[in-house]
């Protein structure tokens, strides 16, 4: 895809962050890996099971119950042997260390507290707040980043609050900017207007269970997908908020804050 303001496709986009931030081929392709590693994981414990409705395929004869994205197998030196995609001279971002293009859908219902009691419908979560955020759609990529930081700052809140968070996975080198991003001072202060940076998100409370570059980015689905499977993790370890973003093209940003009650 051609982002149509700053008319680049979207992995140079990425390949833009990769220089910004100095982050190297070798830690994108161990992302992607342990991206992959911790969705055969999940799938293995059944997690994926309950967010899943099987499909038929075009047949009719075949029922599709899995994310096929998802390589068990997968290995650094496979990763490393892939030539770049985008920048194929002087670039780092792979097919391998990039979100897979694939199909997908996904639906969940909205209704108020008030409503759901009446139907005796007991929510999966509820939706405390959310937020966009505009930036340099040549680094769209740090969406996640501006509009995280926004949202914590309208609910007075700190990284340590939040008990997950599901950045989308467009690429790994995004989300590993991302996270280098909220962890200085001085792109905090510059680019999101705060006294001191917000810290670093933690490996263990992001994307949990893997992200798109293992299961795919199905554009338009994918948010529902990560809200729903957020909600569903904070059921699973017992805690209370999540925050849920995505990176867009066009340079945007956009953050949901989710809380279990």
């Amino acid at each position: 895809m051609t982002d149509p303001v700053c008319n680049l496709i979207m992995g140079l986009t990425a390949e833009n962050l990769a220089r910004d931030f100095n982050i190297l081929r070798n830690e994108q392709d161990l992302y992607a890996l342990a991206s992959h590693q911790k969705a055969a994981l999940a799938a293995k414990k059944g997690f994926f099971a309950e967010e899943i409705i099987a499909f038929p395929l075009q047949n009719k004869e075949v029922m599709l119950e899995h994310d096929e994205g998802i390589r068990v197998k997968q290995n650094i030196k496979d990763l490393s042997k892939l030539k770049p995609f985008f920048d194929r001279k002087n670039g780092t971002v792979t097919a391998g260390n990039s979100s897979q293009i694939t199909d997908g859908a996904a639906a969940l219902i909205l209704v108020s507290e008030q409503k759901a009691k009446s139907l005796g419908v007991k929510p999966l979560g509820y939706i405390s707040d959310f937020t966009y955020t505009g930036l340099d759609p040549s680094r769209m990529g740090l969406g996640p980043a501006h509009a995280i930081a926004k949202i914590l700052t309208k609910q007075k809140k700190s990284l340590k609050e939040i008990d997950l968070f599901e950045i989308n996975e467009a690429f790994a080198v995004q989300v590993i900017a991302c996270q280098l991003a909220l962890d200085s001072k001085k792109y905090c202060q510059d680019k999101l207007g705060l006294k001191d940076k917000l810290g670093l998100i933690a490996d263990d409370i992001l994307n949990v269970n893997g992200g798109s570059v293992a299961l795919g980015h199905p554009v338009g689905m994918t948010g529902t997908r990560i809200i729903i499977h957020s909600l569903r993790e904070l059921q699973r370890r017992n805690k209370q908020t999540a925050i849920a973003s995505l990176c867009v093209g066009g340079g945007q940003g956009a953050a949901i804050l989710l809380e279990a009650k």
